[in-house]
């Protein structure tokens, strides 16, 4: 199996869907809040959600969301990165809540080889999230270093079944 792609794998409009999906749990929704210092009630109070928000529930913090989403990607986009240059747009869609499952699928949108160092080139990708009921939760556009396959160094993938 491949680990990510050398800049001449990719192909302007390509998808590649990311498998598999994550079940957000309420432990992984509070976890993340306090690793990130994200201290609203929004997502750690049920009683305010209930009684104060228009979901009366909590929601899942939204970076948390985009993590994921950006997690499943790598195996499809970036696990050879050298770099992510750029997130250069995020959008929260629709909301996710504690049991919602997480899917995603990234789309080639552009890439060009460096004008500064031959042996690499920048890709473009727009990456979508799905919930479980297929609504689209968060979309986010980001710039990715790539090596080219005769700079890149030799990944486990690229060796021959049964040895060197």
């Amino acid at each position: 199996m491949q680990f990510g792609r050398y800049y001449e794998e990719f192909d302007v409009g390509a998808t590649y869907k990311h498998w598999p999906g994550k079940t957000i749990t309420e432990a992984d929704d509070h976890l993340f809040c306090l690793l990130t210092m994200n201290h609203h009630p929004l997502h750690s109070d049920a009683h305010y959600a209930e009684t104060k928000t228009e979901f009366k529930r909590n929601v899942v913090v939204g970076n948390l969301v985009y993590s994921l989403a950006l997690g499943m990607s790598v195996a499809d986009i970036s696990g050879k990165a050298i770099a992510n240059l750029e997130v250069a747009s995020l959008k929260h869609e629709n909301p996710t809540f504690h049991g919602d499952t997480i899917y995603a699928e990234t789309t080639v949108l552009d890439k060009r080889e460096s004008s500064s160092k031959p042996d690499r080139g920048i890709v473009t990708v727009e990456t979508r999230a799905f919930n479980q009921r297929g609504e689209r939760v968060c979309i986010f556009t980001r710039r990715v270093l790539v090596p080219k396959r005769e700079a890149g160094e030799l990944q486990p993938a690229d060796i021959p079944a049964g040895g060197s």
